[in-house]
């Protein structure tokens, strides 16, 4: 339940902090007192969106938070779950900074919005007067009657299979969507594989030839160089050899007679013997020199075909040109594998559908089976409310295809007199009886549901006398087993409340701020002979209070 709300430098609110109870808590103003601003204000720490309009002071920031006791309410594997720590007094609280900046936290901890709608929607449920709008949305009927009917641990298994389902079910028609355009491809990409596998290309050979190409091209320029080398170096008349050998000989018969000729003539033995080494590497690089016409056509052709392909699929290289034939093999493979995929897929996708309509069979029955007491139940309510005539029943339709909530289309069926027959709620339901059904509705789904709190904002618009008497016993059943925040301007309503706070304006320093305390006994009787008679409180206006709060 909500022990506490603090506010901070909201709309009209410098701050304030509301010390709520157990049981019905009333809340009662003046028509722009600021009722709707508290309920804005608690809507920050409920995840909804801010807006900075609405800080009062702008070179400071906007804080709400509220203070909940949880004990019981077996919220501890949420917290595990989301990484936050546990208390049964936990406080949320929402800064908002001028710059428009929020942020969220539970116990201290930051929390994105998305944990704090889904924590705070375990706690309190709220409902404003434009909700009654609600009721002719067939989600919001479904939603209810499964509240009723516990179904949402069955939804919640359910949904998982379904979007399991649903996914694979898209995952297929992509697929088969993809195997028929590539199917129309599969000829050109079979001809373009075995274009490229008939080559037997190999990695590297377009350089490896293009130097082959020059060498045969320039291989009588080749020869003749090695062998004019080869002949100047080891000729049997003159060659460079021979002279070294001759110079070296000359230059030993000095050796004991010049310092120098030792040395030197070990030098032109070593340059003898490198020359030595470079014409037969000479005579060997000549004798793999081959003027062959016919391998040089080969060469060029072998060439030819690999230019073609690179220009053809606009690539540089032979190396580009076996990653883009494995690539064709890898779709080429895939295309030949596509229906063996769909098969399987289709085949898992047929079970999920299985279990997703078993589950969805076994949750309508649910539905059904139940909704003859909802219905009871619905009209019991409405009866207290002062519709004894009152007709309520649920229309099935079973939908071909299976949805995420199931396979089934609800709507509410209503009339609220004898001779009218049964129809759409939004075409027969006043504003005050579509009011007191959904009073009706809530006070079920609260119990079934098992929130600590509730918060009705004015759910008594457009019912008045003895029906407002009515419709405070059932918020007062309401609070016997839960806290109800009831935001209301009947008086009726108001007597039934065990706590009764007054929202009202304070004017000092040409400031208006909205304010909030709680009444005393006597402060009460005067709140509630002001709602039944005005500003002015006559003694029959306060004589009727006493009579209302039963304090006589």
């Amino acid at each position: 339940m909500l022990k506490t709300l603090l506010v901070k430098n909201y709309a009209l609110i410098d701050s304030l902090e509301i010390n709520f109870h157990e049981g019905l808590n009333i809340i009662t103003g003046e028509t722009g007192a600021g009722k709707s601003i508290l309920l804005g204000a608690l809507s920050l720490i409920l995840g909804y969106r801010a807006d900075v309009s609405t800080i009062k002071d702008k070179a400071k920031p906007c804080v709400v938070e509220g203070t909940f006791n949880l004990d019981g309410h077996n919220l501890n594997t949420f917290f595990e779950l989301n990484d936050l720590e546990y208390s049964n007094v936990t406080t949320i609280r929402r800064h908002i900074s001028p710059a428009g900046k929020s942020r969220a936290f539970v116990n201290e901890l930051p929390v994105t919005l998305a944990i704090l709608k889904e924590l705070v929607g375990q706690i309190i449920d709220i409902h404003s007067q434009h909700e009654n709008l609600l009721l002719a949305d067939g989600t919001f009927q479904l939603s209810v009657l499964d509240s009723f009917a516990d179904n949402m641990d069955n939804l919640e298994a359910y949904c998982i299979v379904f979007n399991e389902y649903k996914n694979l079910n898209n995952e297929v028609s992509e697929l088969k969507q993809k195997a028929q355009q590539a199917k129309a491809d599969l000829d050109y990409l079979q001809f373009q594989l075995n274009q490229l596998t008939d080559v037997n290309l190999i990695s590297g050979e377009d350089l490896e030839l293009e130097k082959l190409q020059k060498q045969l091209a320039h291989a009588e320029e080749i020869k003749t160089a090695l062998n004019t080398s080869s002949l100047l170096l080891n000729s049997e008349e003159t060659s460079i050899l021979t002279w070294l050998k001759e110079a070296e000989t000359t230059i030993t018969k000095i050796i004991g007679f010049h310092p120098m000729a030792e040395s030197l003539a070990q030098r032109i033995e070593s340059a003898r013997i490198e020359l030595n080494d470079i014409a037969h590497e000479i005579e060997i690089q000549n004798a793999g020199v081959d003027l062959d016409p016919k391998e040089l056509e080969a060469v060029n052709q072998r060439l030819d075909t690999i230019i073609s392909l690179q220009q053809k699929h606009h690539v540089s290289s032979v190396d580009e040109l076996i990653e883009l034939r494995d690539k064709l093999a890898e779709q080429v493979n895939e295309i030949n594998t596509y229906d063996q995929t769909v098969d399987e897929k289709s085949r898992k996708l047929k079970d999920l559908h299985t279990a997703a309509l078993k589950q969805a069979e076994s949750i309508s029955e649910k539905r059904i089976s139940t909704s003859q007491q909802f219905e009871q139940n619905i009209k019991k309510l409405l009866t207290q409310l002062g519709m004894p005539h009152a007709k309520f029943e649920v229309k099935f339709e079973t939908l071909p295809e299976l949805r995420s909530w199931g396979m089934d289309k609800v709507s509410y069926l209503f009339s609220a007199n004898k001779q009218v027959s049964l129809s759409e709620l939004s075409k027969v339901a006043s504003g005050g009886e579509l009011s007191r059904l959904m009073l009706s509705l809530k006070s079920l789904m609260v119990k079934t549901k098992g929130l600590p709190t509730i918060i009705l904002d004015e759910i008594d618009t457009g019912v008045s006398g003895g029906i407002a008497d009515k419709v405070g016993n059932i918020i007062n059943n309401m609070a016997q087993g839960m806290q109800v925040i009831n935001i209301t301007h009947l008086p009726q309503i108001a007597s039934k409340g065990h706590h009764h706070f007054l929202v009202y304006k304070e004017h000092s320093n040409n400031t208006t701020r909205t304010q909030i305390r709680r009444l005393t006994p006597q402060e009460r009787i005067t709140e509630v002979a002001k709602m039944l008679s005005g500003e002015e409180v006559s003694e029959a206006a306060i004589t009727n209070a006493k009579h209302l709060l039963d304090t006589e």
